[in-house]
């Protein structure tokens, strides 16, 4: 029972500070993630301790808690992303995907040796400085109500392009650490698997259920749309993690499809208390993870403060120039809203350190960086959105662009 009552404490906690975090932000003109994700620092395990490392780690049902958060934010992205879209800036969208890959995991692998890491535990260090996290960039663009740009429609293709390439990479440079040859056929397999999902359930799927949409309105349950495209989200979710893929890019994957029934302005009104009451929970928990103790130091500051430079420099230039179709402003955009690593770096981060690649303090910087890339993200993408708005630009349509 006092188990019990300390989740649901935690649960008050953390709900509370996010919301707190979120109006001070917004009153700063800042987008809410950025408060959410400072009040996870403010009341995590190295701050005011109201959540303790062991409430949060992996499993917990606080982590659990604020994977479901992101999953039903994708989604909800998902709705307001029409396949039909996605293949307009299919080419602008594997370019960026590909040289946002490229160009931070050279970059990070470079770093990682000259500060005396060997060449195959360089390359671990620099898998944490690929993959784009969804969740935070989708956040931003959906506060500012900017889904709809191409702009957002390229990032969102990317961030699908780059969770694969990423798991790929993160096969190559576990094998490695073992002393093992890279198995060729099998990276082969997994990549085939993991584009060969993300093709039939983003194209088949979208074509069963323009056909088959009457289906939401069978069960008696007034709300059964939304429960039943719920389902297909879980579901989905799930089968994403069993090819080896991050479960948001399910979640995604079943927005798009729902996307494409008459009743997605409803899903997308039915969404929102939901999206209210459990995305506030990743960026708090993924703020609290953060231990701000290991940077007493200068040297780890120092270290934090390169590794976060390379971090925003690699994935902006990777960004920019696989977007530079598109225009150079519009390009720019693009490359900021790629910088965010966040749960993604975290992830890769945590296995090196179970692997025994990290030190505590290299774990911390891989940590600190992808949040602080998360924390500095938001605001620049809604200054420079802002400013077309406030400009009187409009957002840029494929037929203007491609």
């Amino acid at each position: 029972m006092q188990h019990g009552a300390e989740i649901l404490l935690s649960l008050f906690a953390i709900f509370v500070a996010a919301q707190v975090g979120a109006e001070i932000a917004q009153r700063l003109k800042l987008p809410g993630v950025v408060g959410e994700i400072v009040a996870g620092c403010a009341i995590g395990p190295s701050a005011l301790g109201l959540v303790r490392p062991e409430q949060i780690a992996a499993g917990t049902p606080l982590d659990v808690l604020a994977e479901i958060g992101v999953v039903l934010l994708l989604f909800a992205v998902g709705l307001e992303t029409r396949l039909d879209d996605l293949k307009k800036v299919g080419r602008s969208a594997l370019l960026v995907g590909v040289l946002g890959v490229v160009v931070p995991f050279a970059l990070g692998a470079l770093w990682a040796h000259g500060n005396g890491f060997e060449w195959t535990r360089s390359l671990f260090v620099a898998a944490a400085f690929v993959a784009t996290s969804a969740g935070i960039t989708a956040r931003v663009l959906q506060e500012l109500g900017v889904l709809t740009r191409i702009e957002a429609r390229v990032i969102l293709g990317a961030a699908v392009i780059d969770d694969i390439l990423a798991m790929l990479l993160l096969g190559v440079v576990t094998s490695l650490q073992g002393g093992e040859g890279i198995n060729v056929k099998g990276l082969l397999f997994v990549l085939a698997q993991a584009v060969g999902f993300v093709v039939v359930i983003g194209w088949v799927g979208s074509r069963v259920m323009r056909r088959r949409a009457h289906w939401l309105d069978r069960p008696i349950n007034p709300l059964s749309p939304l429960t039943i495209a719920l389902a297909i989200c879980l579901g989905l979710a799930y089968l994403s993690t069993e090819f080896g893929l991050a479960a948001i890019i399910g979640a995604f994957l079943a927005g798009m499809i729902a996307s494409e029934v008459p009743q997605r302005e409803e899903l997308e009104h039915q969404m929102q208390p939901l999206l209210a009451l459990l995305t506030p929970f990743f960026f708090v928990v993924t703020g609290a993870k953060i231990d701000l103790s290991v940077f007493a130091s200068a040297d780890a500051l120092w270290m934090l403060a390169i590794a976060t430079l390379i971090a925003i420099v690699s994935k902006l230039v990777g960004g920019f120039l696989g977007a530079l179709s598109l225009g150079a402003r519009s390009a720019l955009i693009v490359g900021v809203g790629m910088v965010p690593r966040g749960e993604v770096g975290v992830v890769i981060a945590s296995l090196g350190l179970a692997a025994g690649v990290f030190s505590n303090q290299t774990y911390a910087v891989i940590v600190a960086m992808s949040l602080l890339t998360s924390i500095v993200t938001p605001p620049v993408l809604s200054l420079l959105l802002a400013r077309d708005r406030d400009a009187g630009t409009p957002p840029p349509g494929p037929a203007a662009r491609l």
